[in-house]
């Protein structure tokens, strides 16, 4: 009688565990490099060559873009936004934003954002090493959970409550692992607020950018102030950019 209403009572606390940490962690997990560029004028460059044109809006289950004006598509249909979900990010080729296309205020931001980002002083540097010591130790909270869970059910009879509680247990442990995005990455980090050359692979092709090593996590890399140009024919302009690490990887320090 008293083990089912102390099983009982450990599965209402881990159901509210559980809901209370996930809903902390999907707010806190959006990607850095894509909230650097929200809620600016952005261009979603397709790997297929489609492009999408709107101000973004990042939450940690994708991407919003939306458009200036409203537009119809082949079928007639009015259409204010599109909606890129975090299973599809394989087909981003970059997220470019074009200096020439932000408002005056977001261009000042900008602006100011380049001058603290290039050449960072001590304090910057100091404060991102700091940073990078709490990530470390966040990117091994995951295995730190799975050791004690496996050594509590080790234990009676808690053990066996919490060996009965493995929905929720697993549910916890997914959500950490999705909130480990930043993957410090050593070689990036001495080239952080420096020029590089980015070497990008588009098509059957790798392309060279250089520009300002913003930052990075385990998915994308930012660089800003680059030329680019979304097709070869056009004239390349101005433009701070967001790469998929798979496709794109710092090759040279640039100055």
């Amino acid at each position: 009688m008293f083990l089912g209403q102390y099983a009982t009572a450990i599965t209402i606390l881990f159901i509210i565990f559980t809901a209370g940490l996930g809903a902390f962690i999907r707010k806190r997990s959006r990607d850095k490099c894509l909230r650097d560029f929200e809620p600016n004028m952005v261009t979603f460059e397709d790997v297929s060559g489609k492009t999408v044109w709107g101000k973004l809006w990042v939450e940690n289950t994708g991407l919003e873009f939306v458009y200036q004006n409203r537009q119809k598509d082949a079928d007639g249909h009015e259409e204010s936004s599109y909606l890129l979900y975090k299973y599809e990010y394989p087909r981003i080729q970059a997220i470019i934003r074009f200096l020439d296309e932000l408002s005056e205020e977001n261009k000042n931001k900008r602006e100011q954002e380049l001058k603290k980002t290039y050449h960072p002083g001590q304090w910057r540097r100091f404060k991102r090493s700091t940073l990078n010591v709490f990530r470390t130790v966040r990117d091994s909270v995951v295995e730190i959970v799975n050791l004690l869970i496996s050594q509590a059910k080790k234990a009676t009879p808690a053990g066996k409550v919490l060996s009965s509680q493995d929905k929720y247990v697993t549910q916890m442990k997914q959500e950490l692992v999705g909130s480990v995005g930043t993957s410090f990455e050593p070689l990036l980090e001495r080239y952080i607020g420096r020029k590089v050359v980015l070497e990008m692979i588009k098509g059957d092709k790798v392309l060279e950018y250089c520009g300002v090593l913003k930052d990075y996590t385990a998915e994308f890399i930012e660089i800003m102030d680059v030329d680019y140009a979304v097709k070869k024919e056009e004239p390349k302009r101005r433009a701070d950019i967001i790469v998929p690490r798979k496709l794109g990887l710092v090759r040279h320090l640039g100055e």
